[in-house]
């Protein structure tokens, strides 16, 4: 896809689009980077990728194919999985009719962040260590990708917002469903008013959504891994290998499943925020809610669903819909519309998107990063957004461990309640700090 084919389509979720269709939204404009290297006419972005397991191998095959990107390093705790992503450079490279030039590889991230080839880096990490090396790359003048939820934390993520701020970096979140026509169409049409006044939208993440603590059994380190710094600020756990899937090289064999730290307490916050970070997205820009909240949120208690509550009466409930896949279902006056990945409907035949959506692609959002990294303004899905979006998740989360409801104050981000507060954080371990 080109920068031109998907500037057309571009849709930042704070803003309305025009009556037109899906036009061009600017993104927000913001005081010039202090990092020198990027001037509007800047076309090469040099990145650097922290974390390169499973899902940053479909990041690089990705970002490589857009003109201008050059990988030039990677960082990762896993020695095997630094090598395997060092070929899979290189091969990208062979395949493009590029020059072959080795990423340069590191253990510590915080090298790679030294590094002053590398111009932004792609985080790829389990969520505990999003905050502080998104943070450590504010403060190197690195602009950022970041994959979704945000952070691990509440706090972690104020704290990040104001890292992004003041070093003046582009931070985008890997929140893709954004780039995409059909939920940008569904977005367009509920915040322009076309199903009328919304009582509710259903919003559907996966069952059994919370996550649990953590049970696997003790298996053996395997040696290339430092499971010391894998762990960093998170209290110690013994090591399975289902938390970071092994590979090998020869025969070439990747990772089996996703690696499940995202299960457990101790290391993520479950469905709600693996596919909450997706759908209670779509769902808070839709109802115009980014940058802002739910004022309340009660555990689910019997048939009764998780439900989010919103000053202007809207009630969001976590709960499976119709087939069952993920997806966000908003319910108007006037009507539905309904949309998953690859999917879209609706009850009021003038919203048909009048085709097919499109196959689901990740390839949009990743082009709207470079391009804003180059013109020095935020992306679709700016950290603001990916926090608003992340808090959300997490007071659920928090509501269902508390087993009450809870009154949130969006705007100053605390609850009325003291014992809910002192979950907003947790007290880093082995002499990390968050500021």
């Amino acid at each position: 896809m080109s920068n031109s084919s998907f500037s057309r389509r571009k849709f930042l979720g704070a803003s309305l689009l025009t009556s037109a269709g899906l036009s061009l939204i600017p993104g927000l404009s913001f005081a010039a980077s202090p990092n020198p290297l990027f001037q509007a006419a800047h076309e090469r972005v040099r990145l650097g990728f922290i974390g390169v397991g499973r899902q940053a191998m479909g990041l690089l095959n990705n970002f490589m194919k857009i003109p201008g990107v050059e990988v030039v390093a990677g960082a990762d705790v896993y020695a095997i999985k630094r090598e395997r992503f060092a070929l899979r450079v290189q091969k990208n490279q062979t395949d493009a009719g590029k020059a072959v030039l080795a990423p340069k590889l590191y253990e510590d991230y915080r090298e790679l962040l030294a590094n002053p080839e590398v111009d932004a880096v792609v985080i790829a990490t389990p969520d505990h260590w999003h905050a502080l090396m998104a943070i450590d790359a504010c403060k190197a003048k690195k602009d950022i990708y970041l994959e979704k939820p945000l952070t691990f934390t509440i706090k972690e993520g104020q704290e990040l917002v104001k890292a992004v701020r003041s070093n003046g970096v582009v931070l985008a979140v890997g929140s893709m469903q954004r780039a995409a026509v059909n939920f940008q169409t569904a977005a367009m049409h509920v915040q322009k008013g076309r199903l009328g006044k919304i009582s509710q939208v259903l919003v559907h993440v996966g069952d059994n959504p919370h996550p649990k603590p953590y049970d696997l059994a003790k298996e053996e380190i395997p040696a290339g891994l430092n499971w010391q710094k894998w762990l960093g600020p998170i209290p110690a756990l013994h090591f399975n290998d289902l938390l970071n899937p092994g590979i090998t090289l020869n025969p070439d064999k990747n990772e089996a499943a996703w690696g499940a730290w995202r299960w457990y307490k101790e290391t993520g916050g479950g469905l709600m925020t693996d596919w909450g970070a997706h759908m209670i997205d779509v769902a808070q820009w839709g109802l115009s809610m980014d940058r802002n909240g739910p004022v309340e949120v009660i555990p689910a208690s019997g048939d009764k669903p998780l439900t989010y509550r919103y000053a202007n009466g809207v009630e969001m409930l976590i709960t499976k819909f119709d087939e069952g896949r993920q997806g966000v279902k908003f319910m108007g006056e006037n009507g539905w519309i309904k949309v998953s990945r690859g999917n879209y409907d609706t009850s009021l035949k003038e919203l048909d998107l009048g085709k097919e959506p499109e196959n689901f692609t990740f390839t949009a959002h990743h082009i709207d990063f470079i391009d804003c990294i180059r013109k020095r303004k935020d992306p679709i899905v700016p950290v603001e957004i990916g926090h608003s979006t992340c808090t959300a998740c997490t007071i659920g989360n928090i509501a269902h461990e508390l087993q009450r409801p809870l009154k949130w104050d969006p705007m100053a981000q605390v609850f009325t309640d003291a014992e809910a507060n002192s979950k907003l954080h947790y007290a880093y371990q082995n002499g990390y700090s968050l500021t």
